[in-house]
C-alpha cells in the first residue's frame, strides 16, 4: 500500500522547491536540486500515549553525513513537518552502536509540553523548535538562518517561562533571579510565590530550580527546567536525582539547558550508572539555547 503521508510531503516539496532526486538504492533519501539539501524521510503510524517508532538505517545516516541535510519525520495527520537537521545530532549517532538489524531505534514523542525526540541508549532531546517549512527553508538559504545571540542564563529563564506563560501555566522562578529577567522578552508572567503543602518535605531542593511550569490554578508540576550557563551539567542532573528519587509520583518533564557545546557533556552524565538505575535517563530531555530561542518565536507568532 502506498505511503499517502510520504506522497504528500514529496508532492508539497515539489510544488515548494520542483523536482527531487531519489538517491539510488535507497526509497528515503532525496536531493533538493544540486544537493541545495539531503532528506532522511521517516515515517510512522502514531500509536497510544501520542508516540511514534523510527529505525534509521545506518548507511542511510552515513549519506547524511557532510551534506546539508536533515532528518524528516512523518506521522499521520501531522499539521507540520519535523525537520531534525542531522549535523545537530551526528555526534550522538556515532556514539552508538545500532541494533542487530543495523538501525538506530528512536521516537517522537508528542507531549503538550513540547516535542521529544528519543534516541535509544541515548537519551531524550525537546525538539519542539524544529516543526514547521521554516526550518527547512532556513537550511537552504543560508541568508535565513537564525542567528542566535549570546544570550544569559536570566534570558534562557525568560524565554523558558514565557512560553510556558502563554501556554497557560503558572511559572516558578526562584525568588533572587525574578528581577533578572529580560523586560525586553518576557510577558507578565503568572508567578506562583508559594509551593503548595504538598511538596513540603522537597521544599529546599525545588524551590531552587530555575525554571517550574506548575498547571495554573493546580498543584501538578508539569516541567521543571535547569539551565546550565556555567554552572556543570551534573549540578542539574542530581538536583533532578534527588525529586525524582524522593517524589517518584511527581512524574514532571525534566529538562537541563544549555548550548549546543555542552550536549556530548549532558550525555556522558545522563547514561553515568546512578542516572540508568534511578530511571532519571528515561525522563530528563537536553534542550539547546538555539532551540529555545526557536520555540519562543514559534509561541509569539502565535
Amino acid at each position: 500500500m502506498p505511503n499517502i503521508t510520504k506522497i504528500k510531503f514529496l508532492e508539497n516539496i515539489k510544488t515548494k522547491y520542483g523536482e527531487v532526486q531519489k538517491l539510488p538504492k535507497s526509497l528515503s533519501l532525496f536531493d533538493i536540486g544540486d544537493t541545495a539539501v539531503r532528506l532522511y524521510l521517516r515515517h510512522s503510524k502514531k500509536h497510544g500515549k501520542n508516540q511514534t517508532f523510527y529505525g534509521l538505517r545506518k548507511e542511510d545516516l552515513q549519506q547524511l553525513e557532510g551534506k546539508n541535510s536533515v532528518i524528516c519525520f512523518l506521522w499521520n495527520e501531522q499539521e507540520e513537518p519535523l525537520f531534525i537537521p542531522f549535523i545537530d545530532y551526528e555526534e550522538v549517532f556515532n556514539s552508538l552502536i545500532p541494533a542487530s538489524d543495523g538501525q538506530y531505534k528512536v521516537q517522537i514523542y508528542l507531549q503538550e509540553d513540547g516535542t521529544e525526540l528519543y534516541i535509544a541508549k541515548a537519551g531524550r532531546f525537546n525538539v519542539e523548535g524544529f516543526y514547521g517549512w521554516d526550518v527547512l527553508e532556513g537550511l537552504i538559504d543560508k541568508n535565513k538562518i537564525l542567528k542566535i545571540p549570546n544570550f544569559n542564563h536570566s534570558q534562557i529563564q525568560t524565554f523558558i517561562g514565557s512560553i510556558g506563560n502563554i501556554k497557560g501555566y503558572d511559572i516558578w522562578i526562584p525568588m533572587s533571579d525574578r528581577n533578572k529577567l529580560d523586560s525586553n522578552y518576557a510577558d507578565i508572567l503568572n508567578f506562583r510565590d508559594i509551593f503548595p503543602v504538598r511538596y513540603e518535605k522537597i521544599l529546599n531542593i525545588i524551590r531552587e530550580v530555575d525554571v517550574i511550569w506548575m498547571t495554573r490554578g493546580s498543584s501538578d508540576i508539569k516541567a521543571m527546567f535547569e539551565v546550565e550557563h556555567s554552572t556543570p551539567i551534573y549540578s542539574g542532573l542530581l538536583r533532578f536525582n534527588d525529586l525524582h528519587l524522593v517524589e517518584p509520583n511527581l512524574k514532571p518533564i525534566y529538562n537541563i539547558v544549555s548550548n549546543s557545546l555542552r550536549k556530548s557533556l549532558f550525555l556522558r552524565q545522563i547514561n553515568r550508572p546512578t542516572f540508568i538505575t534511578s530511571g532519571l535517563i528515561e525522563v530528563c530531555n537536553f534542550l539547546e539555547y538555539k532551540d529555545v530561542f526557536g520555540w519562543f518565536n514559534r509561541m509569539m507568532k502565535g
